[in-house]
């Protein structure tokens, strides 16, 4: 297929960045425009040095260019309260990696098929990317009561927006866990761990469930995983989980794929792995009712 979407990011940091990086190999996505609100911001730069078109005056750039048709958001909540009623109203479809939860969560091996047609979908968080799976996984053959997920990264690879978003990561999260992952009741809990050499993203899943069948439980949550792994090669599972009763922990661990940031920053890497797996089936949806 030669044909593709035209795209643009907006929030040229580190995920804007990484995201460019795995956009520039896809199928179905043709990157065209980096927005940003400072001219010598280094993401600009880098975005101009690959050949994409760049802005430093915000959204409003690209807004009435019809040729773009999907617009990935890696900027803050605060300003996707924004963006969403813009691309709305400019008819773009808004993939939002910040945690404004504007439009409905979407975790692509869990729930994407059912939003496919979203004006907005919201990709939870990095937290959320990596234990929702497993959540929602566990649940389909042993019913969550609780859960509760522990999402360990390394300081440094926690930007000026990770940090300015940690209430809206926890709240976010918590209630991705219940809606999309199906828990009754869902807890998430983010530590930024400064240790050096910085160490790989580390996610824990606590679940309790109503029907512990220990087989059927190991067989979801690997073949889950496997599910995962086929856009975040990364993502490993690493023991098999744990049964205790009716509590269950899974414990994984998520490198990134070293495009554009080290490697240890699989948080950051597992999200824009999402918003792209996302975006080229919506591309692809696109393509087809041409």
């Amino acid at each position: 297929m030669s044909k593709k979407i035209k795209a643009a990011i907006v929030g040229p940091g580190n995920i804007g960045m990484d995201l460019m990086y795995k956009l520039i190999d896809s199928k179905y996505i043709e990157l065209d425009s980096v927005i940003g609100i400072d001219p010598n911001s280094n993401g600009l730069r880098l975005a101009r040095e690959n050949g994409f078109k760049t802005f430093h005056t915000g959204l409003e750039a690209i807004i009435g260019n019809k040729d773009i048709k999907i617009v990935f958001d890696a900027t803050s909540a605060k300003a996707h309260l924004k963006h969403a009623e813009m691309l709305k109203n400019d008819n773009k479809i808004a993939i939002d990696l910040t945690p404004a939860a504007v439009g409905p969560y979407v975790v692509p091996p869990v729930n994407f098929d059912e939003n496919v047609d979203s004006i907005n979908i919201n990709m939870v968080t990095c937290g959320g990317q990596a234990t929702i799976p497993i959540v929602a996984a566990i649940n389909e053959v042993a019913d969550v009561e609780y859960a509760e997920i522990v999402a360990t990264i390394s300081s440094k690879s926690a930007g000026p927006g990770t940090r300015q978003n940690i209430d809206e990561f926890t709240e976010t999260t918590s209630k991705a866990i219940e809606k999309v992952g199906g828990a009754k009741k869902g807890k998430a809990i983010i530590i930024l761990n400064p240790a050096e050499p910085p160490i790989i993203m580390r996610d824990t899943v606590h679940v309790k469930v109503a029907n512990p069948d220990e087989k059927a439980i190991n067989d979801a949550v690997i073949n889950m995983v496997s599910k995962v792994k086929e856009y975040v090669p990364g993502y490993q599972l690493k023991v098999p989980p744990i049964i205790d009763g009716d509590k269950v922990t899974v414990m994984l661990e998520v490198e990134g794929a070293g495009a554009f940031l080290p490697k240890y920053s699989g948080n950051l890497d597992i999200m824009t792995a999402a918003a792209k797996a996302a975006g080229e089936k919506i591309a692809q949806r696109l393509l087809e009712k041409e």
